[in-house]
């Protein structure tokens, strides 16, 4: 099948999805579906890694603004979370490699892969909270990778911070040099490439068992406050609209 954003690649046991909406790789709700096509046309395939890399000069600036607004958020959320569905339905590890700027659902997208590697040039962050939203991956998945305090400083503030000190914090695994992410990336996934794909997979399985974690139960609650009770407030509407209009957000806290 062939995509309009994206790329996908099965080859000798690694499923590659690349996106390709340059230079900066919004997400948009056409985008996001043919990522979930992908991940849909994936199941049944025999494959042991999912990688997910990007061209262009950012990872992905996040998911595009507009689509937060009116009737068309509940469908983006639909859309966007359903990637994070997906990918949990398959058994197969999966790679985030960063070699730019991963800030909104382009960090949630990265850091929600089992595993990632990325350029000393890479920066991670949530700034959805300037613009008078919050981002319901990030609030279930990073209190689970690094210290439950800094996790919340890093939502709560919307810092953008440079991959070293995501490395430090745990958010990721490794940093490299720019210019050798590729020959790393190489290194990095020939540890599992000798491996059987089945026992890595129920090695995931029962790492996750093991957390004791119900994350499908913990999104239908955060996908509930976001939709239900922050939508529906003047500062989440009047942020995103500042946002698009290129102004300062006026507040009213209502």
């Amino acid at each position: 099948m062939s995509y309009q954003f994206i790329q996908l690649e099965v080859k000798e046991g690694l499923a590659t999805i690349t996106l390709k909406r340059e230079p900066l790789n919004v997400l948009n709700i056409a985008m996001m579906k043919e990522i979930n096509e992908a991940l849909d046309s994936l199941k049944g395939e025999s494959f042991k890694l999912l990688l997910f890399k990007a061209a262009g000069k950012a990872f992905s600036a996040g998911v595009d603004v507009g689509e937060h607004l009116g009737d068309q958020v509940n469908e983006m959320i639909e859309v966007f979370h359903g990637i994070f569905r997906r990918m949990d339905s398959l058994p197969a590890v999966s790679i985030a490699a960063v070699q730019g700027a991963a800030l909104g659902g382009g960090c949630e997208l990265a850091l929600y892969c089992d595993l990632v590697i990325a350029s000393e040039r890479a920066k991670f962050g949530q700034p959805e909270i300037q613009v008078g939203v919050f981002p319901p991956i990030a609030a279930l998945i990073m209190p689970r990778l690094t210290a439950r305090k800094k996790a919340l400083e890093l939502i709560l503030s919307g810092e953008i911070i440079p991959a070293q000190e995501a490395l430090s914090l745990g958010l990721i695994n490794k940093v490299v040099p720019a210019e050798a992410l590729e020959e790393e990336l190489q290194k990095f996934m020939g540890k599992f490439s000798g491996l059987s794909g089945l026992v890595m997979a129920l090695t995931k399985k029962a790492f996750n068992v093991g957390l004791m974690d119900p994350a499908d139960q913990g999104l239908l609650a955060i996908e509930k406050i976001y939709l239900q009770e922050m939508m529906k407030t003047h500062d989440a509407e009047e942020g995103l609209k500042a946002f698009l209009e290129k102004r300062k957000p006026v507040w009213q806290e209502k």
